[in-house]
């Protein structure tokens, strides 16, 4: 009973111990062996691992590809036109000892606000060595490009790997807002008011030269009218001519009796002329037969 009692404590040590020796890396992770804060081992590859209870610790690091939202900030392009960016980045930790090195306790937090202040440098340095039309152009994908690259370099020291750099949103400051919708609003205006300029000039000619060709038709359709007219009155002349040169007598008859029934129309109509006036002279022939 007694060895029972005693040998039960020791298995359960033995067995405490020996679970808390093992350990399992993830095929999604990376872990260092540290030994009083120092780096013992390096596990990169998945499966059992060992450490010495109480004295060596387990410090495990995502060994996927990690993303990282940058604060919105501005830069100032070569054509001074202030912008506001929103970037973010796609990294990994490519040494993790390296990494452990640089960042210490303060982990991937740490290193991410490192790596921030790297992305904001190089986002400044890229994009305010050109204009703002190339930023908002297609263009913006090699710049995307460019500053990963630049990033590269400084992120190594960390032992990350910038994997990805990518521009989400791209506009002007708040404040600038107003002043630009105000400015795109009178360009809009000036090239409306050029436009209706333009039309009610269009308008003017096009009216001018209906007015000119009204003019024109109307005239010609006078001129054509007289040129009838006095074709018409020529030929009632030469009926004329001909009728009196057929019978003289006769024609001066038809006359008179034409102007009698013009200067006798209406019911009232009332001459005072002469009684031996020419006038009446058929008057006159009838009466003294």
């Amino acid at each position: 009973m007694r060895k029972s009692a005693f040998f039960l404590p020791v298995l359960a040590v033995v067995v405490i111990t020996a679970l808390s020796s093992v350990f399992i890396v993830d095929e999604r992770e990376k872990v260092l062996v540290l030994q009083f804060s120092k780096i013992i081992a390096v596990k990169e590859e998945p499966g059992l691992g060992f450490k010495i209870p109480l004295i060596q610790e387990v410090v495990r690091y995502d060994d996927r590809i990690l993303s990282r939202d940058i604060d919105p900030l501005e830069v100032t392009p070569l054509d001074d036109r202030r912008l506001v960016v929103d970037a973010f980045a796609r990294y990994r930790i490519s040494e993790v000892q390296k990494f452990r090195e640089a960042v210490g306790d303060g982990g991937i937090p740490f290193a991410e606000n490192r790596l921030d202040s790297i992305l904001r440098s190089k986002t400044r340095e890229i994009l305010g060595s050109v204009s703002s039309n190339d930023i908002l152009s297609s263009d913006r994908a090699a710049l995307m490009l460019r500053i990963r690259n630049a990033a590269i370099a400084d992120a190594n020291a960390l032992g990350i790997e910038v994997v990805d750099v990518r521009l989400k949103r791209t506009d002007l400051p708040s404040q600038n807002l107003d002043a630009t919708f105000a400015r795109m609003r009178a360009e809009r205006e000036r090239e409306a008011a050029d436009e209706v300029a333009r039309g009610n000039e269009a308008a003017q000619r096009v009216r001018a030269q209906a007015d000119r060709t009204q003019v024109e038709i109307v005239s010609d359709a006078k001129r054509q009218a007289e040129i009838t007219r006095g074709e018409a009155d020529a030929k009632s002349n030469a009926i004329f001519n001909q009728a009196f040169g057929a019978d003289q007598e006769f024609f001066e008859f038809y006359r008179s009796l034409n102007a009698y029934r013009i200067a006798l129309r209406g019911d009232n109509s009332s001459i005072v002329m002469s009684p031996d006036s020419e006038f009446f002279n058929y008057f006159n022939s009838v009466t003294a037969e």
